[in-house]
């Protein structure tokens, strides 16, 4: 099989990462071995993937498939980290929280300003994550424009291929778990409902640096913006809302999201030229 478009080997050179560090753990947790399987069948797929085909859709579905694999990739993510709960490096990163502000902006912000409108303006930008990964993939690919569409994905999955990787090898749990949550009406607001009920059915455990939220909002935007400048620029405005609502409402240490940002920013510049 040759391997002509580069998000293909990126898969790939995932899965075999994942695969190593499965194994490095399947002591530990025999859950690791049935992880290290399903990233091998990775290659098989993406032969699958590569044949002729058939028509418009499955043209279509080859080439975002390594975005509909993230669900599943980030889920095995606590198969892979179950050995590490209790064993995070929170400590390290609250370090730096402390050595770069004075204080813990996550703990801190939302207690001495508490706003029941921003809590709900920045806990619907936080939920707008799922909505705005998406947008370049959807606006290129109606377009038909196949160059575009391949960099946003690829500059996509890079992204959150880091961030997983960092995950497992570097797991910190963030505020989420690490403060005592928010309470009474700061958190009496739809979109807040709607986070937390989102999250008690599929957040993992130590990913949290760096921020994957605040580095796949920054991730598209930046592919929107190479492939489409209106398209960008409209997307500022949520991305920056959700830069300091994973902030303002406890969700992300403000050290994960300036990582999430560097991540993202650094793999857009490095894939700019990516088609």
């Amino acid at each position: 099989m040759a391997l002509t478009i580069p998000v293909d080997r990126a898969v790939l050179g995932y899965a075999a990462a994942v695969v190593i560090i499965s194994l490095c753990r399947a002591a530990e947790n025999h859950g690791n071995l049935y992880v290290a399987a399903a990233h091998l069948g990775l290659f098989p797929l993406i032969w699958l993937v590569r044949r002729e085909p058939v028509g418009p859709v499955g043209r279509l579905l080859g080439e975002i498939y390594p975005i509909l694999l993230l669900v599943g990739l980030y889920s095995a993510l606590d198969v892979i980290n179950a050995t590490k709960i209790g064993t995070t490096y929170d400590d390290v990163v609250r370090g730096w929280e402390r050595g770069l502000f004075g204080g813990e902006p996550a703990r801190d912000w939302w207690r001495s300003a508490p706003s029941q409108f921003w809590s709900t303006i920045l806990h619907a930008a936080y939920f707008s994550f799922y909505l705005i990964v998406p947008i370049p993939l959807v606006a290129f690919g109606f377009r038909r424009r196949l160059p575009e569409l391949r960099r946003s994905v690829l500059i996509l999955f890079v992204t959150f291929a880091i961030c997983y990787l960092t995950f497992m090898v570097f797991p910190v749990a963030g505020p989420y778990y690490e403060y005592p949550r928010p309470t009474g009406t700061f958190v009496d607001n739809g979109p807040a409902r709607l986070v937390y009920a989102t999250l008690a059915g599929g957040s993992s455990y130590g990913a949290a640096f760096p921020s994957s939220h605040v580095a796949g909002t920054v991730a598209a935007a930046a592919a929107a913006w190479l492939g489409d400048r209106r398209l960008g620029a409209l997307l500022a405005v949520p991305v920056v809302l959700t830069l300091v609502g994973v902030v303002y409402c406890q969700m992300h240490y403000a050290v994960d999201a300036i990582a999430g940002t560097v991540v993202a920013v650094s793999v857009a510049i490095a894939l700019r030229n990516a088609a």
